[in-house]
């Protein structure tokens, strides 16, 4: 019942920022939506990571998703080339490797350091640029992105609940079932359908076969978080949210589930135009 209050909740909220926040407020929405998160994480690889400078992620994050995300020029500008990514690339590598030098982190702890950092770095900011690359080609397409990752994720669980016999992963989180990913796929897919149909009048099955990308990329990023969580000793990432533990218990797989979708567009170049 918790996980239905607190979605019941967040849902109609999520929507009314996507559609009524200027976008400089939603780009800061969602870095302090990610910052959360960031604490969380931090406060997670604390036990294998102590004496890395782990808290300089509050920083990092927010700077990396400025530097990803056109998010403070008007939209048409500013489109990333592949000079800029390869430049910002060069920066994280050399910053995150400098910060572990001169940070005070034991040798012993060096490959740790650069995995929470460099890892952190782009698992945080590159999500919120995503949504915000979304939200600026058309804000239904974020009510798109919700409708795949927490419908598909809603229906992993019930139907994992009620008819899952086979284990997914056992050793990352036992309650998770081939029944359930496969019944938070296909509500994925027929979400993505019936939004296709009712925004495009028709269904177009590049954007089918994207929602399905999207959803397993979703359950990927739930089973990392499961990993991250076992490896750290924590039952939940926090207690921020009722029914559902931290900020990144309810955001995992969208963490996933935003680039995979954005890069498809981007990509793909689907025609999100009605006939």
């Amino acid at each position: 019942m918790k996980r239905l209050v607190t979605a019941a909740v967040g849902i109609p909220l999520a929507m009314a920022a996507a559609f009524l926040l200027p976008p400089r407020w939603l780009f800061l929405l969602l870095v302090a939506v990610v910052e959360i998160q960031v604490v969380e994480f931090v406060r997670m690889t604390r036990s294998f990571a102590h004496s890395a400078p782990r808290w300089t992620l509050l920083l990092l994050v927010p700077a990396a998703a400025v530097l990803l995300s056109p998010a403070m020029l008007p939209p048409g500008d500013g489109e990333i080339s592949w000079e800029y990514l390869l430049a910002a690339s060069l920066a994280l590598s050399v910053g995150v490797g400098a910060l572990v030098v001169l940070g005070g982190t034991d040798a012993e702890e060096a490959p740790a350091a650069l995995g929470v950092l460099g890892f952190g770095v782009v698992y945080f900011s590159l999500p919120v640029a995503c949504l915000f690359y979304l939200r600026r080609i058309d804000p239904w397409l974020l009510v798109l992105a919700c409708v795949i990752v927490w419908l598909g994720d809603a229906a992993a669980y019930y139907v994992g609940t009620r008819l899952g016999r086979h284990k997914l992963a056992e050793r990352l989180s036992p309650k998770k079932t081939w029944e359930g990913a496969v019944g938070g796929l296909a509500a994925a897919v027929v979400g993505a359908a019936l939004w296709s149909y009712w925004r495009l009048g028709e269904v177009r099955p590049a954007l089918v076969l994207l929602a399905g990308a999207t959803s397993v990329g979703a359950q990927l990023g739930d089973l990392l978080e499961s990993m991250l969580k076992r490896g750290s000793g924590c039952k939940d990432s926090g207690a921020l949210l009722p029914g559902h533990g931290g900020m990144m218990d309810r955001m995992d797989a969208m963490m996933f589930g935003a680039p995979v979708m954005a890069v498809g567009i981007w990509l793909v170049g689907i025609d999100l135009v009605a006939p």
